[in-house]
């Protein structure tokens, strides 16, 4: 005795009401073999694509910035100051690395991007030559990858087809940050010693003409000497002002090197203002601190005495100046002509053996997400038009009646 089992598709109308988990579940199983094919139609096609498209490599090379010498040293104090706001302690947690962002900055610059598409023809490699330079540049952008690490070094990466080729370019761009660093670095050098240079030689001037007019007021006069105290505080103003020159110097190559809004140049502007207010007070009211008296009114002093006083106190004043200024001038001149690399290398771009992409596994992954939601959804049409023939047909009728139409007069267009 022979038993007939038959599956019979269920009624979509039947599952319009009721239990939503089982109306899907009933849809999927009715649909399974629709869904299954083609879910694996697409994935396959998806994988197959990504093994056939062209392989692309990524080559990264990873810098750090080269330990510089502390050129703030010959300002007194400043050093201690400046590291205080070194980028690892104080200005890279306000600011982030000012360094890297200078990197970024080159690396990312017109200058740079036009050198590398011009130097290895990737007008041609991307088949743009026909094309805007604009349009160049953004698929240039696409296959560059500039990243910031944890670990504080900064790591450049490119994409191309060619594995060598895209270690080369690596390797050149980081050659080139360092030429284009170094000359930005030599440059500012440069400015500081124009300006230090200035400073240094009006100081020898003026040294020259006061040594002059002390040796004419000594064959004039024939003074010698004055009293120790007046000495000593000559010797006591002379350090003050020569604390202001080199405020003062202090300030402007800050200003130069690191802006005016930086809390170091802020910090020496303040330093300057105070020592302006304690020159000033003891000019005027000639007060003493810890009780000496460091300003004795030269008024008081004879003719003679006051003249020679003034002469041997402008003298101390620029020998000062000169103390500080020369050995920071020498080392201006040092800055400028240095050339030493500005950026250090840690690990060089070499080809890479595996590709970066196409990745078939987030292909086929992509696929099977994507293509299983339009299944569902291709699906889930089928079932409400099912519905609709069944609870209204006159509708249906309609909708189908429109749809052959509109498809005919199609048809009959693309024939003509």
């Amino acid at each position: 005795m022979e038993t007939n089992l038959s599956v019979q598709e269920p009624n979509p109308q039947k599952h319009t009401s009721g239990n939503s988990f089982v109306e899907f579940l009933t849809i999927t199983i009715t649909y399974r073999w629709f869904l299954f094919w083609f879910v694996f139609i697409m994935t396959l096609g998806s994988l197959t694509y990504a093994l056939l498209s062209p392989k692309w490599y990524k080559a990264t090379s990873s810098v750090l910035p080269a330990e510089k010498s502390d050129f703030l040293s010959a300002f007194s104090g400043l050093s201690a100051l400046a590291k205080t706001f070194s980028p690892s302690k104080g200005l890279a947690a306000l600011a982030g690395n000012t360094e890297f962002d200078k990197y970024i900055a080159i690396l990312k610059s017109a200058t740079l991007t036009s050198d590398v598409i011009s130097k290895y023809k990737l007008r041609e490699s991307y088949d743009l030559e026909e094309v805007e330079y604009e349009k160049v540049v953004k698929s240039y952008y696409s296959n560059l990858e500039i990243e910031v690490q944890d670990e504080g070094n900064l790591t450049i990466s490119f994409l191309d087809e060619n594995p060598q080729k895209a270690a080369k370019i690596v390797n050149y761009m980081v050659d080139r940050l360092n030429e284009i660093n170094t000359t930005l670095s030599v440059s500012n050098a440069r400015a500081n010693r124009e300006f230090i240079e200035k400073r240094y030689l009006q100081n020898v001037t003026d040294i020259n003409e006061l040594e002059k007019n002390m040796q004419l007021f000594q064959e004039k006069y024939g003074v010698i000497a004055v009293p120790e105290q007046i000495e000593s505080t000559i010797k006591s103003m002379s350090e003050i002002f020569s604390e202001q020159a080199q405020k003062e110097i202090a300030f402007n190559v800050l200003k130069r090197t690191y802006g005016e809004d930086s809390p170091i140049t802020k910090n020496a502007e303040v330093e300057i203002q105070e020592i302006d207010k304690k020159i000033n007070s003891l000019i005027s009211s000639g007060n003493s601190i810890d009780g000496s008296n460091l300003l004795i009114p030269f008024k008081k002093a004879p003719s003679l005495g006051n003249k020679y006083l003034k002469i041997y106190r402008d003298l101390e004043i620029q020998y000062k100046i000169l103390e500080f200024v020369q050995p920071l001038y020498e080392q201006a001149k040092v800055e400028e002509v240095r050339n030493s690399p500005s950026v250090l290398v840690l690990d060089k771009a070499t080809p890479p053996e595996l590709k970066a992409k196409p990745k078939g596994s987030i292909y086929a992954l992509v696929a099977l997400v994507s293509s299983l939601i339009v299944g569902y959804f291709i699906v889930y049409i089928i079932v409400l038009i099912k519905k609709i023939k069944i609870a209204d047909p006159e509708n249906y009728a309609f909708i189908i009646n429109s749809i052959n139409k509109d498809f005919s007069r199609f048809t009959k267009k693309n024939v003509k």
